[in-house]
């Protein structure tokens, strides 16, 4: 089952969003999509494989464009006033009874852990290769996951292995470059994985 709606988030922009729901949901889980500059959006190809993937285990995924993307209003802001939108999200799907979690691909992945350390949140997170460079040194309690191609072409990813190792976040890293082409499936076992333990 799937329901389009907007949100609007606490500086008064209207973000474009979708729900994709199993019958009978047990949780519910924020994903952030990709970099807005390179083509990311919510519907990105292993946005949907994951999303797919984690309503066939049994979680709602809550998608949104971020800000000047697709048909949501605001223009990008290189990841902070993105803060806002991450928030807007969460208190949206966190209005319902199901368990939350977050998680983010690439730009939605820092962004979203950002806005985790922000917030001192302690729902449980899972990134799929973030880049290294502007995440949180000091992050809250609670369940921590990080996922990493050992063939990523885009980021640093000695840096991330090096940050999740600093950080106590557990790290899977797996066949796969920066955007797991045709691994849907597997990355979203390893998504729902991290947010259900």
């Amino acid at each position: 089952m799937t329901e389009r709606l907007t949100i609007t988030t606490s500086d008064g922009v209207t973000l474009e969003a979708r729900i994709d729901s199993p019958d009978a949901p047990e949780r519910l889980t924020v994903f952030c999509h990709p970099h807005p500059l390179h083509g990311g959006s919510m519907n990105a190809p292993l946005m949907i494989g994951v999303t797919q993937r984690l309503v066939e285990r049994g979680h709602s995924v809550f998608r949104f464009n971020f800000r000047g993307t697709g048909e949501s209003g605001g223009s990008h802001d290189y990841g902070d006033a993105e803060q806002h939108d991450v928030a807007a999200a969460i208190e949206h799907a966190g209005s319902g009874e199901l368990p939350l979690g977050l998680a983010g691909w690439s730009f939605g992945a820092g962004t979203a852990l950002r806005w985790l350390a922000a917030a001192g949140s302690t729902i449980p997170y899972v990134g799929i290769a973030p880049a290294a460079e502007d995440l949180p040194s000091e992050l809250p309690e609670g369940s921590k996951r990080i996922i990493l191609g050992d063939r990523d072409q885009v980021i640093d990813g000695e840096a991330v292995r090096s940050y999740a190792e600093t950080m106590g976040i557990e790290l899977v890293v797996t066949p796969g470059d920066h955007f797991f082409h045709g691994r849907g499936k597997k990355i979203g076992d390893f998504v729902g994985q991290g947010l259900e333990a």
